[in-house]
């Protein structure tokens, strides 16, 4: 059975291969396991596009800053993705701090950070890291925004507003670019 984000990581991947895409910048790291009493089992429903985003910089030879406020967050993160880590670079940093402090073009930006459970904060922590970002994308840009309807309630109307056009959705997430 595949996973409910399989079809959009398929078509973010896809387009990022036609136009070239290098620069991956993903807000809210891989969170970690399931501990069953003596082995661990990966959470894939749960803060798994690390690993994949590591893979795609590999294969292109690009690379994937990945940031998250949480120190355990990403020492877990380095483990899952130990096989591609000169690809990767780690930032143990609030993701408004990091995206400002950010300088070079992206140009596959993945907002994922700050849980939904709270969606009038999430929203507003989104709309403010796209705010920031949006200096830093290009025409060939994509915006991957993930929790649709709980984190993308502002956001998506600010990057319309921008000139973004949604070139693709699922019931979980929001794909953008110029």
């Amino acid at each position: 059975k595949k996973n409910i984000r399989f079809e959009m990581f398929k078509k973010v991947f896809d387009i990022s291969l036609q136009r070239k895409l290098k620069t991956i910048v993903e807000t809210g790291t891989t969170r970690g396991k399931i501990k069953f009493f003596f082995f661990k089992k990966y959470n894939w429903k749960d803060g798994m596009s690390t690993p994949m985003f590591a893979e795609y910089a590999k294969f292109t030879m690009g690379k994937l800053h990945t940031c998250d406020i949480s120190l355990k967050n990403i020492e877990n993160a380095k483990k899952f993705t130990s096989n591609f880590s000169e690809y990767i670079k780690f930032y143990v940093k609030d993701s408004l701090i990091f995206l400002k402090e950010f300088n070079n073009p992206i140009d596959l930006l993945y907002l994922d950070s700050l849980d939904g459970h709270d969606p009038i904060a999430a929203s507003n922590h989104q709309l403010k890291e796209a705010q920031i970002a949006i200096k830093k994308l290009h025409d060939k840009s994509l915006i991957l925004l993930d929790d649709k309807g709980s984190k993308t309630n502002l956001s998506i109307d600010f990057l319309t507003k921008n000139n973004f056009k949604i070139i693709y959705e699922t019931n979980h997430q929001v794909l953008l670019s110029l």
